[in-house]
């Protein structure tokens, strides 16, 4: 274990704990991420990660780190420890038994169920309690939880890249049968470590027939089940050929109008990809019921990489918490005519809210929320 110095700052061993949090991603879902530390004077004397195939919580792994050590040390852990037996038993008993002295989260589960009932137990039970969420980090890290226990829906990140003069694709050069990259490689590398912590990546069936992409995490991180590739595809017109229905294997899921039964459904079927029929409006999908059977398999998180068309149904059906644009500084000209914004013909404007920005290589990342889903369900 690590020296250092308990009275340095509650923020470090807070930052510490959403640093092992993060270790959960890609591995925890449906369950939220947990970090845990233990500090015992100037000694961090146990950690833990939680995973979901591991069972064990975070404050338990620490916990068995530690051993005696946890006696009188002070528990920094990024969510308030569970105080109700499911897959495992309660952390609170735990560290009661273990003799911890204090407790300090960042923030309350957003379960409205159990939300400050651990806190009470450990009070209860005579151990400081303190709740400081540093800067809103805490929150950031479980926001798809939250928004899947309050709803029943996954929460949702519309991403795309765009040029200066706001073009989302650029020309293809010669016979080239994909289009050149507007972002950098740094870029695409946030976008997969984006993907590898989405459970599901949704697009449009006219991305699959323009660009035929993969839709995968390429991150190389470690991850408990296949990201989730969901194409909108109202008419059943996915290509066997194409590369998606080439690589299935019980991670592509087609939502249509169409038949379910017909002849082209069951080559789809056989091919891997599972086909699920949702109502329509008009000549769109529903992608309110989209969400709903997205969020009864338990998918928190879904990244949505797509064109103008569905970006733009999506923010007009309400589906959208979040958006991420990528800005890459280059010029597409107007032969490009694939406008990311202009021409959407919205009803209403869409401001973000909580911008924040970062650059990747030459290309600048702006992220914003259209609503909070710890206040706005």
């Amino acid at each position: 274990m690590m020296p250092a110095r308990e009275d340095s700052g509650a923020w470090i061993w807070l930052t510490r704990s959403m640093e092992f949090a993060r270790r959960g991603e890609g591995l925890a879902s449906p369950n939220p991420i947990v970090g845990a530390v233990l500090v015992r004077g100037n000694e961090v004397v146990g950690e833990g990660a939680h995973t979901y195939e591991g069972m064990r919580h975070a404050e338990i792994i620490a916990l068995e780190a530690a051993g005696k050590k946890a006696r009188g040390a002070t528990l920094y852990v990024n969510l308030e420890p569970c105080c109700t037996t499911g897959r495992t038993g309660p952390c609170t008993k735990a560290i009661i038994a273990a003799g911890v002295r204090r407790v300090v989260a960042a923030m309350a589960d957003p379960n409205p169920a159990v939300s400050g009932r651990g806190f009470r137990q450990l009070r209860k039970a005579g151990i400081e309690v303190e709740i400081s969420d540093i800067g809103g980090h805490a929150h950031k890290l479980n926001e798809s939880f939250a928004k899947w226990i309050h709803t029943g829906q996954p929460f949702v990140t519309l991403k795309t890249a765009i040029t200066l003069d706001g073009q989302a694709a650029l020309l293809r050069v010669g016979r080239a049968r994909r289009r050149p990259w507007i972002t950098s490689e740094e870029s695409r590398r946030e976008v997969h470590r984006m993907r590898h912590a989405s459970d599901a990546i949704l697009t449009g069936i006219g991305t699959i027939l323009a660009d035929d992409p993969l839709l995968t995490d390429r991150s190389g991180l470690p991850r408990r089940r296949n990201l989730l590739r969901v194409v909108l595809d109202s008419k059943l017109r996915l290509p066997l050929r194409s590369r998606l229905a080439r690589s299935a294997e019980g991670d592509v899921l087609v939502f249509t109008a169409a038949l379910a039964n017909s002849a082209r459904a069951r080559r789809l079927r056989d091919a891997g990809v599972e086909i699920v029929r949702v109502p329509a409006r008009g000549s769109k999908l529903d992608l309110r019921a989209v969400m709903r059977e997205l969020g009864r398999r338990e998918i928190l998180s879904v990244i949505l990489e797509s064109g103008p068309t569905l970006n733009r149904a999506a923010l007009e059906a309400g589906i959208v918490d979040k958006m991420r644009l990528f800005v890459a500084p280059r010029i597409a000209g107007a032969r490009a005519a694939l406008p990311a914004f202009a021409g959407w013909g919205m009803t209403k404007p869409h401001a973000l809210q909580n911008v924040t920005s970062q650059t990747f290589g030459p290309d600048i990342s702006i992220e914003g929320y259209l609503r909070d889903v710890y206040r706005n369900h």
